[in-house]
């Protein structure tokens, strides 16, 4: 048992606290990892204000990177000195999706067994089986995926949620390439990720939707050839009449995806979409949210796909060192998602950063 400092929620909406927790040795399945990098991810704010659960207190945290200290009995994928990007989507290898060959959606993935507790005693619940905004903290072995040990932490762990949900969704999900065309509506780190995704696979034109010109900045660095200011201009039509320009007859772009999570802006990427494309929700939305009034004849007659995309629908083994080998080659720049480095102390003024719009990703490093 360790005793370390650590994030934690201990009731909805209120302002989260450091604290001293203690964190177990790792037994069987387990280990334990020594945090360099955690990003603050808006998941982490729905833990906070109960959108996910009320099973408080939370310890937040878990977008990250380190270093593998120990690990329990029969762990042999990786040892301490291991350098990680963790990962909530730990594959059983057991439900019926792994054995149908669906790894990527696995049904039943698993997190450590013992519980991470206050110093009296009360156990945590880890934000996506991971609580990461601590020094160190108790994971499944399988949620660390070893990666090249000379990346940079604080990029490389942004692939752990929130990069990786953005570029999935667009290449995994939306299986967008050359010869297609996108749209992503919502430009905070997951849609701009997705923007990034789409660049990386070849699409064009590529177009960026938000109401805020930095995001909107944003997404051009990495990667959007057009930029519609939703504020000012249908997006729905702007974006017909962006791709009807590039493939004559077009009516909306072959894939759309919806990084915001609201009914509003999901209507507007269903209709953004060409005959037969395909709608890919990443945005997260509340338990409360509906669609209204979509017309079933609209869902028949445009055709094509309405999907949901989980955590990208990566599998961590196969995407992460990956991408990380494409961010060493300079052929994807993880480095611009990070705005700014700050202390485990600074989390709840980075969450009202976030709301601000003046981030897209503040990195607790340690």
């Amino acid at each position: 048992m360790q005793q370390v400092r650590a994030v934690v929620a201990r009731a909805k909406g209120e302002p989260v606290t450091v604290e001293t927790i203690n964190v177990p040795d790792p037994v069987v399945g387990e280990a334990v990892v020594r945090i360099q990098s955690c990003g603050v991810c808006h998941t982490d704010l729905h833990y906070r204000e109960g959108g996910i659960n009320d099973e408080f207190p939370f310890l937040l945290g878990h977008e990250a990177a380190g270093v593998v200290e120990s690990v329990g009995e029969g762990v042999t994928a990786i040892a301490p000195g291991d350098f990680v990007v963790l990962n909530w989507r730990a594959v059983c290898g057991e439900c019926r999706a792994c054995k149908r060959g669906d790894l990527q959606y696995c049904f039943a993935t698993h997190n450590a067994t013992q519980k991470m507790t206050l110093d009296d005693g009360t156990e945590l619940s880890p934000a996506l089986g991971i609580g990461a905004f601590a020094e160190k903290t108790l994971v499944a072995a399988g949620q660390c995926t070893k990666v090249d040990p000379s990346a940079r932490p604080a990029a490389v762990g942004l692939l752990g949620c929130g990069v990786m949900a953005g570029i999935g969704a667009a290449i995994n999900t939306g299986a967008v390439g050359r010869g297609k065309s996108i749209a992503v509506i919502g430009c905070g780190g997951v849609g701009v990720a997705a923007v990034a995704g789409a660049a990386l696979a070849g699409a064009s034109p590529i177009i960026a939707v938000d109401i805020d010109p930095k995001k909107l900045e944003a997404a051009k660095r990495l990667g959007a050839t057009h930029l519609v200011d939703s504020s000012s201009v249908d997006p729905v039509e702007e974006i017909k009449r962006i791709c009807a320009v590039t493939y004559d007859g077009a009516e909306g772009a072959d894939v759309v995806v919806e990084a915001v999570g609201r009914p509003e802006t999901w209507k507007q990427a269903f209709y953004a979409r060409d005959l037969a494309g395909v709608l890919v929700l990443v945005g997260v939305p509340t338990p409360d949210m509906k669609v209204p009034d979509l017309p079933l004849i609209d869902v028949f007659g445009r055709g094509g796909a309405l999907k949901s995309s989980w955590y990208g629908d990566c599998l961590p083994e196969r995407d992460f060192p990956m991408l990380v080998d494409l961010y060493q080659q300079g052929r994807l720049d993880l480095d611009a998602f990070v705005t700014e480095e700050i202390g485990i102390d600074d989390v709840e003024a980075a969450f009202d950063r976030m709301h601000s719009g003046d981030v897209l990703r503040s990195v607790v490093v340690l």
